[in-house]
């Protein structure tokens, strides 16, 4: 089935691609003068020596990124930041500016690699073939363009694809393969952000082209690209054979949906992909940017006014302009899919944002990042008031996921007689352990990089997983039926009503989900109030009195940190149901213990509900385990509800551990009873720390500090 989301301009834009390409291009040039501004500032930045004139917040994910993505070698990045004392901006814009100037050998294959993915788009007409520009696979079916070269289903039907359109290493023509587009299946077009993303045919109508070509995984996540930053496109400028302009194209200005950027590409470019130094996709490139006078007229080289017989080559292009992958994946994840097109547009890859992803507390991931507050992707508007029948497929993909399996460390990591082991807490049902081993080893080699420390590699690491089993045992768990019900369209249940369901729970099995909520508000100066259980019927009447006093500690609790009033919800569930629940604890230990080493050093790090399993988990350790370094994230130890249950009971040094870091942030609503105060929990280093706005709990936010990180640094060598 073909979807074409057209805006309601398209009926004034005119009709021939050459007609769409120029008023795309008047549109870049008034984006080019409303940005003057913001060229001009960073123009004066550089003149000041700044390399990367772009936001700090930008500047850190940017460096974010590049040490996930091994964008440079780790003992480059280590060498670099401890070179010189810096501030963390600079170091920052250090690790951006090792990843221009050291290349590994790889980037030459990377770059080979992805331009195999580029093809020519050509058009039949009248018995000839005239080329209109470049498209590339972001799937193992589908190919993303302008909507000025693919505008409609029509046009699509008329053009073929070639891949290979290329010269070999010896410089003589390659063998190029034709392949069909098949708009039957999927076909997606959008004016104002001028794409189309079109389904590809078979090639020789058995292997899908991304098989036999590779794809291009795209990315909603930040940190691609910074002002400043160079970036490489690869195309069919006017419909010659595949060429590249490589790294002498530096980004000028960051726009809501576009970058423009300085770049040799020509008209024939269309639909091209803008590759960073990692050859992430950053972005479609769509059109030249014309020097205009004060009235907008576009100017010719000559500096006289461009008229249409003039001819493109007469036009001043002063840069050229990209929708941003980031507007585009945003764009298709605001439409709705029926299930055969939203199997396609999964394909895309996990960080694309349009498969079933879950966040750390069991919500789809949004686009952005966010949690979704609304339906999922792909129906226009009428098709999305006709009613569908049977659970979609990410309802189904949610309802069959068996438990997964944790992941052993590679033999020899660490000299050979160490071990790091990665604990995670709740909400990790239905992941890829693999992906989560590499976030969390993400975000220590952040902070080791700070810290002057080796990075690490995420296969030497352990990482036992129990979500699913936890998820399991929980009887469905309320983030998973949450996540289930977006998924299907329908609302998902607010923090009270989460609130109503736990307390229920709680009253079948303990009061431990009340104690933690009571508890964790009067600590941040709720005013203590008679324990709401005593005297209260079993009637519903005194379980609205429940749900009514804890939603108000949920609610303080919301109000004193940076924590949003589900996320503390459903941890304090599922720390509660652990503790209480019988069967949970005795069922997530033992799935952890069967991927744990049972002999030498252990550096064992944990996060929020693996803090809790993790103090557990030292009474069963195998006796041939030393245990080297305890590390205790987001932790909710701190509270008598929490540390009254523990299989040991009370606060108690944990067994056997040479040192303990137990690090928290004071605006993380589940470590609210940190710093560790009890003596009887023996000594321990407490480093507080600062994370961002919004990720107060967030494990990696943690793992980046250099106060963390340096600890597991030490230990490790």
């Amino acid at each position: 089935m073909a979807t074409v989301d057209t805006s309601a301009t398209d009926a004034a834009l005119g009709g021939t691609p050459h007609d769409l390409r120029q008023q795309h291009a008047m549109a870049a040039a008034q984006r080019y003068r409303q940005s003057a501004g913001a060229r001009e500032r960073a123009q004066a930045q550089t003149a000041q020596g700044v390399p990367y004139p772009d936001t700090v917040q930008a500047l850190a994910a940017r460096a974010e990124r590049i040490l996930t993505r091994s964008g440079i070698p780790p003992a480059a990045a280590v060498a670099g930041v401890r070179a010189d004392p810096l501030e963390l901006p600079q170091v920052h814009e250090r690790i951006i500016g090792l990843s221009n100037e050291l290349q590994a050998v790889s980037f030459l294959p990377r770059g080979t690699r992805a331009a195999a993915t580029v093809a020519r788009i050509s058009l039949r007409s009248n018995g000839r073939e005239l080329p209109l520009g470049t498209g590339f696979l972001v799937s193992p079916r589908l190919l993303l363009t302008n909507h000025h070269v693919l505008p409609d289903t029509d046009s699509a039907r008329s053009c073929f694809v070639e891949f290979n359109a290329q010269v070999t290493a010896d410089n003589v023509p390659d063998t190029a393969v034709r392949t069909e587009f098949d708009p039957g299946t999927l076909f997606v077009a959008h004016e104002p952000l001028d794409f189309a993303l079109v389904a590809v045919a078979p090639v020789d109508g058995k292997a899908l082209p991304g098989d036999v070509f590779g794809w291009n995984r795209l990315s909603v996540q930040t940190g691609k690209l910074v002002v400043g930053e160079l970036v490489n496109i690869v195309g069919h400028p006017n419909g010659r054979l595949k060429e590249i302009a490589l790294r002498d194209n530096k980004l000028l200005v960051r726009l809501d949906d576009f970058l423009q950027y300085q770049t040799d590409t020509e008209p024939g470019n269309s639909g091209s992909p803008v590759f960073n130094d990692q050859w992430e996709v950053v972005a479609l490139h769509h059109s030249g940017v014309p020097e205009t006078d004060p009235q907008g007229h576009v100017l010719r080289k000559d500096g006289k006014v461009w008229q249409p017989s003039d001819g493109d080559d007469a036009v001043s292009w002063v840069a050229n302009e990209g929708v941003r992958i980031s507007s585009v994946l945003r764009h298709l994840a605001a439409l709705r899919p029926a299930p055969a097109e939203h199997a396609l547009l999964s394909d895309m890859g996990p960080e694309s944002g349009l498969g079933s992803q879950l966040a750390p507390d069991g919500m789809p991931i949004a686009p952005d990042g966010s949690l979704w507050s609304g339906p999922l992707p792909l129906r226009t508007s009428a098709e999305a008031a006709t009613p569908t029948t049977g659970p979609t497929a990410p309802t189904a993909a949610l309802a069959a996921v068996r438990p997964r399996a944790g992941l052993r460390g590679r033999p020899g990591a660490f000299g050979g007689h160490r071990n790091m082991v990665f604990l995670h807490g709740r909400g990790q049902q239905g992941k890829d352990p693999e992906a989560l081993r590499r976030e969390w080893a993400a975000g220590l080699n952040n902070g080791l990089t700070r810290a002057g420390r080796a990075t690490v590699e995420p296969a030497d690491i352990w990482f036992p997983y129990y979500g699913d089993r936890l998820a399991e045992r929980t009887g469905g768990e309320t983030a998973v039926a949450a996540a289930a019900a977006l998924l299907d369209g329908a609302s998902a249940p607010s923090a009270a009503e989460a609130v109503g369901r736990l307390t229920a729970e709680s009253t079948r099995d303990s009061d431990a989900y009340g104690q933690l909520l009571r508890e964790a508000a009067v600590k941040v100066g709720m005013q203590e109030e008679a324990d709401p259980t005593e005297g209260v019927p079993a009637a519903s009447e005194g379980l609205d009195q429940l749900v009514g006093t804890f939603h108000r500690a949920l609610t303080w609790l919301a109000a004193s940190t940076d924590v949003d009033e589900w996320t503390i919800a459903t941890v304090f569930g599922d720390v509660s149901r652990y503790l209480s629940v019988p069967g949970v604890r005795d069922a997530v230990l033992d799935t952890v213990l069967g991927t744990m080493p049972d002999h030498d050093e252990l550096i064992l790090v944990t996060h929020s509900l693996g803090t809790v399993v993790g103090m557990d988990l030292l009474d069963r350790l195998s006796n041939g385990i030393d245990r080297v370094l305890l590390v205790t994230l987001g932790s909710p130890l701190g509270m008598d509800a929490v540390n009254s249950r523990l299989l040991t009971g009370a606060p108690h040094p944990p067994p056997g551990v040479d040192r303990w870091v137990n690090a928290w942030c004071p605006t993380d609503a589940v470590a609210i009873g940190c710093p560790l105060g009890d003596p009887r929990w023996g000594e321990l280093s407490q480093p507080g720390v600062t994370n961002a706005q919004g990720r107060a709990h967030n494990v990696t936010e943690y793992l980046a500090h250099a106060t963390v990180a340096g600890p597991i640094g030490q230990a490790l060598s």
